[in-house]
């Protein structure tokens, strides 16, 4: 199961990266059974019983307790981040869009537990075996979305946008847009030009919401000894291996030179906010910024995507 990233690699949920959303499933899956009313996805559970990969089923079953194996902190930090993407949405939709893009969706269910106002439509952009798996998943054990969920079938590295479009996409309309637990997944070169689609692809007064993240040598540290303590256990998923780690434009400030308005909050904040603990972090979050914002100028055109405007600051003028 120990994989590197390359250029062209494919996966699917039980293999390679996918197995980074499983993953994130069970840890919600473990969260929500906690019952301190954060966050309650009542999906993620049989979903990851459906991938089948066993000792992730036993952990989102409850049939094993999750002990040292998955940590307080990433228990917390599945609560914490599953929140800030709730809400994110949820504001999104109280001003009145209606156009929501979630992008590398995996085994999100957001578009079968929020409370969508009517004509919400909900596009999942990810990888064809990745959206087909879940809605047959989820059609099987009788869940009906709660807004209009529209499956996109593409690869974020290829022409997504041509797709998300032939699915009724309209760029026209305000939009909220997600980008969670992805861009330390994607090359930096690809991260940049997926921010730069997004941009485009969004009309004055959509919303975007990301996180960005170090990709230092004490990350990948972090990630060796978790990477360990799954090997202990009969796991052998190399989780650095699955990041493109080192030097990446900082997603709030790249947003922020191309007319994006943001804010932000640390999960260091978040963390104390809620009464969580970063002891014994060895994903590296204590450094990971959630941001969100709107977009409030024109886009840029393709000309000129690849470097700020100039006289536009390179650090982002409202992140806070």
């Amino acid at each position: 199961m120990m994989t590197t990233r390359q250029d062209g690699d494919s996966w699917d949920l039980a293999s390679g990266v996918g197995v980074t959303a499983t993953m994130a499933a069970m840890t919600r899956a473990i969260a929500s059974r906690e019952g301190d009313a954060l966050i309650e996805d009542p999906f993620a559970a049989p979903l990851v019983e459906a991938v089948g990969i066993e000792l992730l089923t036993r952990l989102a079953t409850g049939e094993q307790p999750p002990g040292d194996l998955v940590g307080r902190a990433a228990i917390d930090g599945a609560k914490a981040r599953t929140r800030f993407y709730d809400e994110f949405f949820l504001d999104a939709t109280a001003v009145g869009i209606r156009q929501v893009v979630i992008l590398a969706a995996g085994l999100d269910s957001r578009a079968y537990r929020l409370p969508w106002p009517a004509g919400t439509v909900v596009y999942e952009v990810d990888r064809p075996r990745v959206v087909e798996f879940k809605t047959r998943t989820l059609a099987g054990l009788g869940a009906e979305p709660t807004a209009q969920r529209t499956a996109v079938a593409a690869d974020l590295r290829d022409d997504w946008p041509a797709a998300l479009s032939a699915a009724g996409f309209d760029p026209a309309v305000p939009t909220a847009w997600s980008a969670e637990g992805l861009l330390g997944y994607l090359p930096p070169e690809a991260q940049d030009r997926m921010l730069d689609t997004v941009t485009e692809l969004s009309a004055p007064g959509s919303r975007v919401a990301t996180e960005s993240r170090p990709g230092n040598e004490e990350v990948k540290e972090g990630l060796d000894r978790v990477s360990a303590r799954w090997r202990a256990h009969g796991f052998d998923f190399d989780h650095a291996a699955q990041r493109y780690l080192g030097q990446r434009n900082e997603a709030a400030a790249y947003l922020a030179a191309r007319g994006w308005v943001l804010t932000g909050v640390s999960v260091r904040e978040l963390f104390a906010a809620h009464g969580f603990s970063l002891d014994g972090d060895d994903l590296g979050m204590s450094e990971v910024r959630y941001v969100s914002g709107t977009k409030a100028a024109e886009v840029l055109s393709r000309s000129t995507r690849s470097s700020p405007p100039p006289g536009v600051p390179a650090r982002p003028r409202r992140v806070v």
